[in-house]
Formats: structure tokens, C-alpha cells, sequence
């Protein structure tokens, strides 16, 4: 008997959880022909996840999910539709939300590092909690998460999944076109070596620390003939809603060497990737690691945190460091600029690496998930 599946795509826009939730629908989409799939998303992006097949269909949802409305209107809505079985891709569930529903977790940082302490911040840490402990199943994006969804969350672990994601297709697509990719940094003014960090920029991203071993090896470079003109890009949100981020360029004094972006486009992106001279991924906590694997399917050596989701995320094919140690992180990014047989060990083993990843794989985990719930 075929299922009724909704799945809520409202966030597939975003940075992380929209490679999720685009990657997983079209790989559902290639897998399955036999459930009939609902996918709830935004007017603006209702175009994105067209043409999936004759078995899915897209409904519309204009209410942000920020409201405090949205916590009894958004469940009124998603009970029209009768379904079998809901999957909300990240841990953002209303308050009266309608079962049986799958969760992902992506990770914890929301309530291990929260951005402020008041009541606001309590309210939306009761509802984290509560969306996992109702839902049916509660998908993990890696082991280190499933453990601290059963250690802080409390969910029982034989209600919990770990089921990994993977890069985008477009990482590890051959489409190397020097002369496109070079007009592209032409377009930003780029004709140096570059040391590349692309994420958020929130706290436990460790991004000041690694501003630090940046200005390390710029003293450190200020003569040498490669890299003398070194340079860090960061690739992320918002810069002024991080004042410590930019203290920590001016203290340093680089402020002149360090380039804030933004976020850019898919395309752009692989670009940076690409010619980067290492990608750097200092982290204090993560759920698994999408960043560093993306640049490992691009080639890209990677320097990355030594923690438990990140070594299950790159194991043993990116330098690894200590996340607290300003100047491990220097010694880890300069011994991969230095040592070129370092660098295209780590290069070769990246790609590699990144290939045991792919979202078919994931669809088809998902999928079981979903059969064994209904």
C-alpha cells in the first residue's frame, strides 16, 4: 500500500540544511515511484521543487515559521492533506504538530551554544526537545549527534537513525573550466593564495582563533615567495552580527589580508573551493562536517578540528587539529601549505573520501525509515 509522505522544504534555501533538504528530495524522487510525496514550501521557492515526478506534488505555506501563530496554523494546515507520515528535514517542529513524523537533527549547537539565555531562547529549547521526543523517529546525521541526542534530548535510542548526508553533486561534478573559473575570481579581485573558511560565523565556528593562526603565519610568511601575500576569505553570514569576529581582525592587525563574502551562489562557491590553497574548518562543535567534504570533492586539502563529529565526517584524509590551540591550528595549516607531497596526498585522499558519501544512499536509508514507521 503506497504511503502519503509530506515533507515540509520551506528551509531549502538555506546555507547546510538546504544542500539536506534539495539533495534528499531529488534523490526520493530518482528512488521512489511508488509513494505519493507532498512537499510544503514557500511561494518564492515553490519552483525549486518542481518536476520531481508524477508522484510529487507541491503545495504552498506562506506564514513564516518564526511566528508565534505558526505553532497551531501550521499544523491545521498539514492536516488537511491526510498524510501517512510527516518529515520535518531539521529539528524545528511546531508545538501541535500532527503524528507520526520523522525529525533530522543536523546538531545541538542551538541549545549547547545558545546565542543569548532569556525567555525567548527557554521557549525555543523547550520546543527542540519536545519535537524530538514526540517524533516517531528521529534521523542523526552522524554517530556524535545520535549521542547527544540520546545524552542531552533523552530520545530513546531505538527510536533514533544515523544516516549521513553528503556533498552536493555539483562538488564532485568534472566540469573544471580554467578559463570561467579564473574570469570568476577576476570578478572578485582575487590573484593571490588564500586560505578559505566557508560556514556561519557563530561562536562555536571558532572563526577569532582562527583569524589568530592566520595572523601567525602571516608574520611567519612575511618573506617567503609563495605566500607572502597570503590571504583568508571567509565565506559566511552576516559580519556585524559577530563584533567578536571583527575585533578579532583588528587586534591582530590583518585586517587588510582578511576578506568577508558573504554567501555566495553553489557555482561561486565551488569556484573558491577549488583554488583555494587550503580549506580551513576549526570548529568547536559540529554535527557532522558538510564544508570540509565539500572542498574534499573539489581537491581541496582540508585542516579541520580534531572532534569526534568531524573525525567521523573527513577520518583520516584531512589534517587534523586542536580547536583550542591557536597556535596547532597555525602548525596544521602551515605544514599543508608547506609540505606539497602533504598537499596532494591530502588532495587525492580527499576526493576519495568524499566519494563514500552519496545522497542515493541516504534517500534509500530515509526511505526505510519511513517504511518502518507506517
Amino acid at each position: 500500500m503506497p504511503l502519503h509522505i509530506v515533507i515540509d522544504v520551506r528551509h531549502i534555501r538555506d546555507f547546510g540544511i538546504g544542500t539536506y533538504i534539495r539533495n534528499v528530495t531529488r534523490a526520493l524522487a530518482k528512488l521512489d515511484r511508488e509513494n505519493r510525496y507532498t512537499l510544503i514550501a514557500r511561494p518564492s521557492d515553490a519552483e525549486d521543487v518542481t518536476g520531481l515526478g508524477s508522484n510529487f506534488e507541491v503545495a504552498v505555506y506562506g506564514r513564516p515559521d518564526t511566528e508565534v501563530l505558526h505553532n497551531v496554523t501550521f499544523p491545521h494546515f498539514l492536516r488537511t492533506f491526510n498524510a501517512d507520515l510527516f518529515h520535518i528535514p531539521l529539528n524545528s517542529v511546531a508545538w501541535w504538530m500532527p503524528r507520526p513524523y520523522v525529525v533530522t537533527i543536523h546538531d545541538m549547537s542551538s541549545l549547547l551554544f545558545p546565542a543569548r539565555k532569556n525567555l525567548r531562547q527557554t521557549v525555543r529549547e523547550e520546543q527542540f526537545r519536545r519535537g524530538a521526543l514526540r517524533a516517531s523517529r528521529v534521523i542523526t546525521v552522524s554517530h556524535s549527534t545520535r549521542r547527544d541526542a540520546e545524552t542531552v534530548l533523552h530520545v530513546p535510542a531505538q527510536r533514533i537513525r544515523t544516516i549521513y548526508s553528503a556533498p552536493d553533486p555539483a562538488f564532485t561534478a568534472d566540469d573544471h573550466d580554467p578559463e570561467r573559473h579564473q574570469q570568476m575570481l577576476d570578478r572578485y579581485s582575487i590573484r593571490y593564495p588564500f586560505i578559505l573558511y566557508a560556514g556561519t560565523i557563530r561562536p562555536q565556528k571558532n572563526i577569532p582563533r582562527l583569524i589568530e593562526a592566520f595572523a601567525v603565519l602571516r608574520s611567519e610568511f612575511e618573506r617567503h615567495p609563495e605566500y607572502h601575500d597570503l590571504r583568508l576569505i571567509i565565506i559566511g553570514d552576516e559580519l556585524s552580527k559577530y563584533p567578536s569576529v571583527r575585533r578579532a581582525v583588528v587586534e591582530t592587525r590583518v585586517e587588510p589580508a582578511v576578506r568577508f563574502l558573504g554567501f555566495v551562489p553553489i557555482e561561486t562557491l565551488k569556484v573558491f573551493y577549488r583554488a583555494a590553497a587550503v580549506f580551513a574548518f576549526p570548529s568547536l562543535y559540529e554535527g557532522f562536517g558538510l564544508a570540509p567534504l565539500e572542498a574534499m570533492a573539489c581537491g581541496t586539502p582540508v585542516v579541520a578540528s580534531g572532534i569526534p563529529a568531524l573525525v567521523e565526517a573527513v577520518g583520516d584524509a584531512a589534517e587534523l587539529v586542536s580547536p583550542d590551540n591557536v597556535f596547532d591550528i597555525a602548525r596544521g595549516l602551515r605544514e599543508v601549505l608547506l609540505d606539497h607531497g602533504r598537499r596532494e596526498q591530502l588532495s587525492a585522499a580527499g576526493r576519495e573520501h568524499a566519494r563514500r558519501f552519496n545522497w542515493e544512499t541516504t534517500a534509500r536509508e530515509i526511505l526505510s525509515v519511513y517504511r518502518e514507521v507506517k
